[in-house]
């Protein structure tokens, strides 16, 4: 009996430390976030993370910065894994669209819609262009979180979206030469055309 007792609170007592680094990995990742801010003087949300999972999110933000870009947000364990991407998505499978890898955001981002003041990091408007949910290819199988941190260290994420604007597979390459540098690239399925860039 106070065997089965001692196991129990070995249980117990790891479980309890793996929430913990867990929170803190949430923490590290969101700390250049937080360093780029003064959240007394923009009304973006501080580093918080996500409580509990109901399917995995994403947002497009369309960001009146000096240039004109999107930003494509990925929830990951917590977050919002965060690319730029000077020219938009396109639904055409023939362009290679450049995707900057920034830092993580926090899950709250997902709603953010507001104007970042000018001497702020970003200033500028920023929209909610699209939104919805996502999964990995063959993420069904190892759990999606899994698969986000093997296609990440990869550099080959293959994502398919369900969104209003944003439909269908697109493919996220990393190129070699420098790791914040992505491509995002349409698969040729259904949800493809050739009219370009979504609007």
């Amino acid at each position: 009996m106070q065997r089965l007792i001692n196991a129990m609170t070995q249980m117990i007592t790891n479980y309890v430390e793996y929430k913990k680094r867990a929170k803190e990995r949430i923490s590290m990742s969101l700390k250049e976030y937080a360093k780029k801010r003064d959240f007394s003087k923009t009304p973006e949300p501080p580093r918080r993370s996500r409580g509990k999972a109901e399917g995995l999110r994403f947002v497009v933000h369309k960001h009146h910065a000096r240039n004109l870009h999107y930003d494509l947000r990925l929830e990951h364990k917590g977050v919002l894994k965060s690319w730029a991407i000077p020219k938009g998505i396109s639904a055409n499978p023939a362009d290679k669209r450049l995707a900057i890898m920034v830092e993580d955001h926090p899950f709250e981002y997902k709603d953010f819609e507001g104007l970042i003041p000018e001497g702020n990091y970003g200033a500028g408007s920023v929209i909610i262009w699209d939104e919805g949910t996502y999964f990995l290819v063959g993420g069904e199988e190892t759990g999606q979180d899994k698969k986000m941190t093997q296609q990440l260290a990869k550099g080959h994420l293959s994502i398919v979206f369900k969104g209003k604007k944003l439909r269908g597979e697109f493919y996220m390459l990393r190129l070699s030469k420098n790791e914040k540098q992505w491509l995002i690239i349409k698969k040729a399925d259904a949800a493809a055309s050739q009219a370009g860039k979504l609007r």
